[in-house]
C-alpha cells in the first residue's frame, strides 16, 4: 500500500527538527565549556577576574562573528551540508584543548571550539523553513530550547572533573560532537525549495542590515540572549565567590537558570504565535527590569542609630532566595529568545538566514562582551553584584527603544480600530 505523502512530509519536518535541537543541544554544551572548565583553568594559571572573563567569553566571540555568514550559506546551500560539516570541524579543536598548557593556548582553542555556537544561524532557518507561517514560532522555540546545552554542561562538566581531571573534558565533548555529527546527518534532510537559488546574490542577502528593525531587534536580542550566555559563563564561579559552595553545588544551582533560560523556549515560540511578538517582549523586558533590579543590591550591613542605641540590620539575597530570582529571569530570557525571533520570522520571511544571523551576531557579541565587562567591573569596585547592575542598564534601554519604536504603529491601530 502507497505511504500517504503528507504523512510521510510531517514525519520528516518533525525529525529535521528533533535531530537539529539534538545537535544545537550539544553545540550549546560545547560553546558553554569554559565557563565550568575555566574554574580549575583560573586557579592552575593564577588568572584574576577579568582575565577569566576573558577566557571564558573568547569562544562566544568566534560562535558570534560566524553566525552571519553561517547565516547566508544556509539560504544558499541549505542547512543540512553546513550544519554537520560545522560540527565537524569542531571536534579536533575540542580534543587538543587536553594538550594545551599557556594562557594562549587555551585562547586560541577557545576561538576554534567557538565556532560551535554559530549552530544557531544555521538551524534556525533550516528548521523553520519546515514548517507553516502560523507554527514557525513553536518550530523556532523548540529548537533554540537547545540553549539547555549550558545547563547540560553545568552537570556534565563537574561529574567529568571530579572523575578525572579537567582534561577529561574535552575528551568527552569531542566524542559526543562526533557522534551528535552523524546522528544529525542520517535523520536530516534537505529540500531544495528552502534554498534562495544562485540568482541571490549576496551582496543583496546583506541588503538588509541597513534595515532599523534589524537593529532593534538586535539591541532586544543582546539583552535576551546575550544576557542568557554571560550569565551562564559566570554563575558558577558568582556561587563560588559570592555564597563560598564547591563546584558541584555551585554548578547545580547555576543550572537552576541555564536550564529553564533554554528549555522553556519552546513556550516563548507558542506565547508569540499566540499573542504576537511585540506584546511577548514588552512583558518579557519589564520582568527583567524587575528581577535586576532586585539582584543588583548587594549584600549590605547597616548601622541605624535608634533611641535604644545602635541596631545593625543586614539586607541581602540568600542563596535560595537569589536562586529563585534568577529562575524567573531565566523563564522569562527563554520566552524573550523566541519572541524576538518571531519579530524576525514575520517581518523577514524571505530572508531569514541573513537577518537570523546579524541578529544572532549582536545577541552573541553580547555574550562575549559581557563576562569581559563582569569581571572587569568586580576588579574595579569589589561588588559582585554589579554584573546585574549592569544588565539592569540593558533593560532600561530596550524599554525606552520598544516604546518609542512601536508608539506611532499602536497609535494608528487603536485609531483605525
Amino acid at each position: 500500500m502507497a505511504s500517504d505523502p503528507a504523512h510521510a512530509g510531517n514525519a520528516r519536518q518533525w525529525s529535521v527538527l528533533a535531530v537539529s535541537t539534538l545537535s544545537f543541544t550539544v553545540c550549546f554544551m560545547v560553546w558553554m565549556m569554559f565557563g565550568v572548565v575555566g574554574i580549575p583553568l583560573k586557579q592552575q594559571l593564577g588568572l584574576n577576574e577579568t582575565e577569566f572573563g576573558i577566557l571564558a567569553a573568547t569562544p562566544v566571540l568566534t560562535g558570534s562573528l560566524v553566525r552571519v555568514p553561517l547565516g547566508i550559506w544556509t539560504d544558499r546551500f541549505g542547512g543540512r551540508v553546513v550544519f554537520f560539516l560545522l560540527m565537524l570541524f569542531t571536534v579536533l579543536p575540542i580534543y587538543l584543548m587536553e594538550y594545551a598548557t599557556a594562557y594562549w593556548h587555551f585562547l586560541a582553542i577557545g576561538l576554534f571550539v567557538g565556532l560551535a555556537g554559530g549552530s544557531f544561524s544555521v538551524g534556525t532557518p533550516y528548521v523553520a523553513r519546515w514548517f507553516s507561517r502560523d507554527k514557525q514560532g513553536l518550530a523556532m522555540g523548540v529548537f533554540g530550547a537547545g540553549n539547555s546545552g549550558a545547563a547540560v554542561n553545568k552537570f556534565a562538566a563537574p561529574a567529568l572533573i571530579a572523575a578525572g581531571g579537567w582534561m577529561l573534558v574535552p575528551k568527552v565533548y569531542a566524542g559526543v560532537m562526533l557522534v551528535t555529527a552523524i546522528l544529525f546527518w542520517l535523520f536530516s534532510a534537505h529540500n531544495p525549495q528552502h534554498t534562495v537559488g544562485k540568482s541571490v546574490r549576496f551582496a543583496d542577502q546583506l541588503k538588509v542590515m541597513g534595515d532599523r528593525r534589524v537593529w532593534r531587534y538586535s539591541q532586544y536580542y543582546s539583552v535576551v540572549f546575550g544576557g542568557y550566555v554571560g550569565l551562564a559563563l559566570w554563575m558558577t564561579k558568582y556561587y563560588v565567590g559570592e555564597y563560598g559552595f564547591d563546584m558541584k553545588l555551585a554548578a547545580f544551582l547555576a543550572a537552576c537558570f541555564s536550564l529553564p533560560g533554554g528549555v522553556l523556549r519552546a513556550i516563548g515560540g507558542w506565547m508569540s504565535d499566540k499573542y504576537g511578538a511585540y506584546k511577548t517582549t514588552w512583558w518579557v523586558m519589564w520582568v527583567l527590569w524587575v528581577c535586576f533590579f532586585i539582584l543588583s543590591y548587594p549584600q549590605t550591613a547597616l548601622v541605624i542609630q535608634t533611641v535604644k542605641g545602635p541596631m545593625s540590620l543586614n539586607i541581602g539575597l540568600s542563596p535560595w532566595l537569589f536562586t529563585s530570582v534568577m529562575a524567573v529571569a531565566g523563564v522569562a530570557m527563554a520566552v524573550g529568545k523566541a519572541s524576538v525571533f518571531k519579530f524576525i520570522s514575520d517581518d523577514f520571511s524571505d530572508n531569514i538566514g541573513a537577518v537570523s544571523g546579524v541578529v544572532g551576531l549582536a545577541g552573541g557579541l553580547g555574550g562575549f562582551i559581557l563576562p569581559i565587562m563582569f569581571g572587569a567591573l568586580l576588579d574595579l569596585t569589589g561588588v559582585r553584584t554589579s554584573c546585574f547592575m549592569l544588565l539592569y542598564g540593558t533593560v532600561c534601554v530596550s524599554l525606552v527603544w520598544m516604546h518609542y519604536s512601536f508608539k506611532p504603529a499602536l497609535l494608528s491601530h487603536r485609531q483605525a480600530a
